[in-house]
């Protein structure tokens, strides 16, 4: 049995994504629950050098979004990042995933050997289609995904692995 790249790509972003929209509504309770400042939590991180979690929810939508554009031959929506809660993340999420679900199998498929070339730090670089999404795109919405579950998970947020993996 074959794969296609629609089915490589889009349900699979759907899927992290929406996962990740159900563990903010486990993190709002935790807000709730314990009177947290909700900035307290969106700016948190694991390391001085990295990203809050507000930006890891943003660059995980961002690049889900990007890579089905790209491999369509659309133009890439792009959202201001001035979410302040995790409310307005979960709006972030619920319109990327409406966007990469409005795009039909037939844009994607057969864009495997499609040139797509993207300003990589500074830089042009190129990739076929397969290249941006297995080596490029999936692995970075899953760094993001995960990188904010694991900011939740510090900062005492009651989720596991099931909820990270949903109904795959």
């Amino acid at each position: 049995m074959n794969i296609s790249m629609y089915q490589a790509s889009v349900p699979r972003l759907a899927n992290i994504l929406e996962n990740l929209a159900r563990i903010l509504d486990k993190a709002q309770a935790h807000i709730d629950a314990r009177n947290i400042d909700v900035a307290t939590l969106m700016d948190a991180r694991l390391s001085l050098d990295m990203y809050p979690f507000s930006k890891q929810v943003q660059i995980a939508c961002d690049k889900a979004r990007s890579v089905v554009a790209r491999l369509a031959g659309m133009e890439v929506p792009w959202y201001e990042d001035d979410e302040k809660t995790p409310a307005e993340l979960k709006d972030r999420i619920a319109r990327s995933v409406a966007f990469i679900r409005s795009v039909p199998p037939e844009r994607i498929d057969g864009s495997e050997d499609r040139e797509i070339v993207l300003p990589v730090t500074g830089r042009e670089t190129r990739y076929t289609g397969m290249q941006l999404l297995l080596g490029h795109s999936l692995p970075n919405v899953y760094f993001h995904v995960t990188t904010a579950y694991n900011i939740l998970r510090h900062y005492g947020v009651a989720i596991g692995k099931r909820d990270f993996l949903g109904n795959p």
